[in-house]
């Protein structure tokens, strides 16, 4: 049959391959006997999966049927990888699970898993339904999206095409092992295992590979990591087809690494062997690749016609390996059904998923802006407030500190980097289950010396080194933030964050309003950042690329340019991640770090003292220097003192009173707070140390615009659209004093 609509073809040739049948017929089983000789999988199971199996190919025979109608909004099936139900099977609906989208059948299967509680309904065919009809009701996203995930059945909610959602999988398996190190109660048992699905196209990109590198790294120090790789291998990535045997040739002797193959077509074949990887990986802890053979039917999705470029008689050989074929099979070999129960069970099961949609189909779908942000960034402030200041923690701190009078806030004004590492010792007695990793952050205490000390105080299972590899330093801040620990990864630097940026950008970011806020990644990523570094280390370590943060929907970005700023905005930072969920990140300006005066040698007049632990700084809340109306200046981080230096020259010159406003919080920008301190000003100038597209500076200009205070005169000094280079060549491209003095100068 040469027909466009493969997903009828496979159809007919299921209902027909049943009808047509004249193979032998073995006595019925017993439900706990083996469905065929030798198989490890009884007649009870193999009818509970089956099952599992029709409502995945049913689900996806209505999405396509109904997307044309436009009641379904979503076509990628699980159409040849219905196998996967036996892995659902196998492990525990208390076994994180982070899944490819071709996950109908261990979805469905999973179902079985969790009992039903008085007066809950479990329905794995109207959860889809209302999933792919984009319903508001829809238990996993709110009709956000077409993802598979479930609150009581631990499936995480996520979107990822690509296997990004491995490093997170992987940090959740290391999370489990580490909550015991540190005493902190897990919300699943401790014997857990982290599920991870993807397909054998995905394995080959570098976020997968960096998860595999990071669990043999691990697997190899004799650490446990108890993941569960799954690559459903069914030999194609959309068009482009994987080489024969290649999944198997890279990993099956990967060293550390422990591979298993399954056969996914067989239920009866296959069974025993993934109940073997699960066992393995359960009871050693260890990283488990399990190679599960899949296939893939009905094309990549609805509209893919395959016919238009494979073969007519690829497409027969690919839908003659069809798993349900195989299935129905087992079931007249073994005797369990007949063919009239087969194919009442399959008309019973396309039917209720039609029933199912045309109810999906009725619901209401989002239909505001509010409704559709509602979970993405939520704000709680009275509760933040309180738990940034919450101070019950004086017994602790006064041991880690070593007394009353070594006490941070009773010693002389210190620097920046002095009072982050006091913030940070601060949270780690405030917040026993606070773990902070990273590139050399535990014995060296960080390139700068800001996290010395932590790991002498808190020891090698709170405070520790990571792999050089940031996606994992990612990833295992979302597994712990998963397993309900706060997270404060450090990334070197701002330049390195870029090579991950997708962790918090398509992951970490996005759970919240993926789940509909039943799952979030609390966590406060640290990053040293920005430039002005005396031409020391070139772009690498001069990075003022902070668009590539602004652009993440629902992030927090705090930059503080002093030490006393800083230690209250980490309080503020822990507390939107305790409470609200926030993912976080803290942007430390290298730079500031040990600077001591202001306006000439010696002055100290950038040293703070430390607040006290009851003081925090509230979301979006400036810094103002100055009462001036003549020229107010908008800044951040390093421009804060330079814009005070340079406001004392333009006063000498010009005789104008300047206000200077550190923001402070740069994402969300508060335009609020512009706007007010706009509102009395006779000129503005913006100081961006940033890139002049698409910087911060671009954002005040918009906040001053639309306030209405666009005609006031102003400019902006501002970084240039290129890399930082090397040495005395670096100050030609990033502000300086002397600009902004000149820019002052051309509004006079």
């Amino acid at each position: 049959m040469r027909g466009l609509n493969r997903a009828e073809i496979c159809d007919v040739n299921f209902q027909e391959f049943v009808r047509d049948w004249s193979g032998r017929v073995d006595a019925k089983p017993a439900p706990d006997e083996p469905i065929l000789n030798g198989s490890a999988l009884d007649a009870r199971g193999f009818r509970e999966l089956f099952e599992s199996q029709l409502i995945s190919r049913h689900l996806d025979l209505m999405a396509r049927v109904l997307r044309v109608q436009n009641k379904v909004f979503y076509t990628i099936g699980s159409s040849g990888h219905e196998g996967n139900a036996m892995v659902a099977r196998l492990t525990r609906h208390t076994d994180p699970a982070f899944l490819h989208y071709r996950s109908g059948g261990f979805m469905a299967e999973r179902f079985r898993k969790l009992p039903a509680q008085a007066g809950q309904k479990l329905d794995p065919i109207m959860d889809s339904a209302l999933s792919f009809a984009a319903s508001k009701d829809d238990p996993a996203s709110g009709g956000r999206h077409k993802v598979w995930g479930s609150k009581p059945l631990w499936v995480l909610p996520q979107t990822s095409t690509i296997a990004s959602h491995l490093p997170k999988a992987f940090g959740t398996a290391v999370a489990i092992e580490q909550a015991r190190r540190i005493g902190h109660a897990l919300p699943i048992p401790d014997d857990s295992i982290a599920i991870c699905s993807f397909g054998d196209a995905s394995s080959n990109h570098a976020t997968a590979q960096t998860a595999f590198n990071a669990a043999a790294w691990t697997a190899y120090q004799k650490l446990p990591a108890p993941v569960l790789f799954v690559c459903e291998d069914n030999g194609i990535g959309i068009s482009v087809k994987t080489p024969d045997g290649w999944i198997g040739r890279n990993f099956r002797d990967r060293a550390d690494l422990d591979y298993f193959h399954a056969d996914g077509l067989d239920l009866a074949q296959g069974y025993a062997d993934v109940q073997r990887a699960v066992d393995h990986c359960r009871r050693t802890r260890r990283p488990t690749f399990l190679h599960l053979r899949t296939t893939r039917i009905m094309g990549h999705a609805g509209t893919d016609f395959e016919i238009e470029w494979r073969s007519l008689e690829e497409l027969c050989a690919v839908e003659a390996t069809d798993p349900l074929l195989r299935s129905a099979a087992i079931a007249l070999e073994s005797g369990l059904m007949s063919k009239d129960e087969i194919l009442a069970l399959y008309e019973d099961t396309r039917r209720k998923c039609f029933v199912a949609a045309e109810d999906a189909d009725k619901r209401p779908r989002l239909a505001s802006l509010e409704e559709v942000m509602a979970p993405l960034a939520p704000y709680t402030p009275d509760q933040v407030r309180a738990e940034a200041e919450r101070f019950d923690y004086a017994q602790r701190r006064l041991a880690v500190f070593g007394g009353e009078d070594r006490l941070p806030e009773k010693q002389a004004p210190k620097h920046l980097a002095i009072q982050i590492n006091q913030a940070l010792h601060d949270l780690f007695c405030k917040y026993p289950e606070a773990l902070l990793f990273g590139e050399d952050v535990a014995q060296k205490g960080g390139v700068y010396t800001v996290t010395k000390g932590l790991h002498k105080a808190f020891g090698n299972k709170r405070v520790f080194n990571t792999l050089l590899d940031e996606t994992i330093i990612l990833g295992l801040a979302q597994g712990y933030a998963n397993m309900g620990m706060l997270p404060l990864p450090e990334i070197q630097y701002l330049a390195y964050f870029h090579n991950a940026c997708d962790q918090i950008r398509g992951e970490a970011a996005s759970l919240q309003f993926f789940s509909n806020g039943q799952y979030r990644n609390p966590m406060v990523m640290r990053i040293a950042s920005l430039g002005y570094q005396r031409g020391f280390g070139g772009h690498f370590h001069n990075d003022n690329s902070i668009t590539a943060l602004r652009d993440i929907p629902g992030l927090v970005v705090g930059c503080p340019s002093r030490g006393d700023d800083a230690a209250m905005m980490l309080r503020t930072l822990a507390a939107l991640a305790k409470v609200d969920g926030r993912v976080c990140a803290f942007l430390e300006p290298i730079a500031l770090y040990m600077a001591k005066d202001l306006y000439e040698a010696g002055d100290g007049g950038w040293l703070t003292e430390y607040p006290e632990p009851d003081q925090a700084m509230t979301l979006g809340e400036g810094r103002v220097y100055g009462e001036g109306d003549d020229l107010v200046i908008f800044t951040f981080g390093n421009g804060v003192p330079m814009s005070l230096r340079a406001a004392r020259a333009i006063e000498r010159k010009h005789g104008w009173k300047t206000r200077v406003v550190d923001l402070r919080w740069l994402v969300p920008l508060n335009d609020a707070y512009i706007r007010e301190q706009a509102a009395t000003a006779k000129r503005i100038l913006i100081v961006d140390e940033g890139r002049r597209s698409a910087g911060v500076g671009e954002g005040i200009i918009t906040a001053v615009v639309e306030g209405g205070y666009g005609a006031r005169p102003f400019r902006r000094v501002v970084g240039a659209d290129t890399f930082t280079p090397l040495a005395g060549a670096a100050f030609l491209v990033i502000p300086s004093e002397e600009e902004i003095v000149a820019a002052a100068d051309s509004l006079a």
